[in-house]
């Protein structure tokens, strides 16, 4: 069984993309930075989620995960939308 350092991170964005596996957590942190970077968010959004997800985010991303599931929002359209980030369950 994986260590939680080997777990596969999951990540959403809520009603935008499906959950998205991945084997590192550099790799889903680019892909999710990727994906929120294309949408319609104000300058202070963009902003908190390029501290979160841009360069040099692993280890503030690594110390949410090591208490449990990393979950931000952001306004759009008139509604919320949550950003998740978590490692993958274990299957039994």
């Amino acid at each position: 069984m994986p260590t939680s350092t080997e777990a596969r991170i999951v990540v959403e964005i809520e009603d935008i993309t499906a959950p998205a596996t991945f084997s590192r957590l550099s790799d889903a942190l680019a892909a999710l930075w990727a994906s929120l970077r294309e949408l319609p968010l104000g300058w202070q959004q963009h902003e908190a989620y390029r501290y979160f997800l841009g360069e040099g985010a692993e280890q503030r991303v690594e110390d949410h995960l090591a208490r449990g599931e990393m979950v931000l929002s952001f306004a759009m359209a008139g509604r919320s939308h949550l950003v998740r980030v978590r490692r993958e369950k274990p299957v039994a």
